[in-house]
């Protein structure tokens, strides 16, 4: 899994007022629980934009006046205007004990689905897992090579040894649909078939009803 190097400093105080002062000089207030302790401390603005404006996930070596500490990222939350981070909460993690986190999903390959005309769809940009840190992978890595127009890859469909998917199991993480101009064409061409045999429909009022229906 990605890890990320961050510093921090804990804070004396807590509350509102100290708080706005932090984030007058950029920093940001935070929080860490996890373990049975909650830690309090502030880093700075910067430090959120490998961590937070990315796909990754990542695991956070943190340095707390020279106390080290690793966690997960669980909530951040921005200002309803500025849009600019005012608090994150992060959760410490050991070892021994599974963690959840939400895993980025990359695709591989050239979906035949595609290369016959179809449009790559993917639902879902990360995806839930639990796992012990020691087997959490950098991506959760779908292979769409086989996949053809009308296929799906659910959460059911994946399998990662260590990994249990916190998802819905129908959920649908990727398919391939038929494109638009594909699909109008094949329309056209059927048309063009069936007026040169010569068919029409036994009532007007049906074949309106059908064009309406199409």
């Amino acid at each position: 899994m990605k890890t990320l190097e961050l510093k921090g400093n804990l804070r004396e105080a807590v509350g509102k007022k100290t708080s706005k002062n932090l984030r007058r000089e950029d920093q940001i207030p935070c929080v860490m629980y996890g373990n049975g302790k909650n830690f309090h401390f502030h880093t700075h603005e910067k430090s959120f934009k490998q961590l937070v404006f990315t796909p990754n996930a990542y695991l956070v070596n943190f340095d707390l006046d020279g106390n080290n500490h690793q966690a997960v990222l669980r909530a951040i939350q921005f200002h309803p205007v500025s849009d600019k981070i005012i608090h994150a909460d992060f959760f410490e993690i050991t070892d021994k004990e599974p963690l959840w986190i939400q895993m980025p999903v990359e695709v591989e390959g050239s979906a035949v689905g595609v290369l016959n005309g179809g449009r790559l769809v993917q639902k879902m940009r990360k995806v839930k897992v639990k796992g012990l840190l020691s087997v959490l992978p950098d991506d959760i890595k779908i292979d769409i090579t086989n996949l053809d127009i009308g296929q799906s890859v659910k959460i059911a469909d994946l399998k990662v040894e260590g990994l249990e998917f916190m998802e819905p199991a129908n959920a649908v993480v990727v398919l391939v649909k038929t494109a638009r101009a594909a699909a109008l064409a094949a329309g056209e061409g059927e048309e063009g078939e069936e007026g040169a045999e010569g068919e029409t429909p036994a009532e007007g009022g049906d074949a309106s009803a059908e064009k309406a229906a199409e």
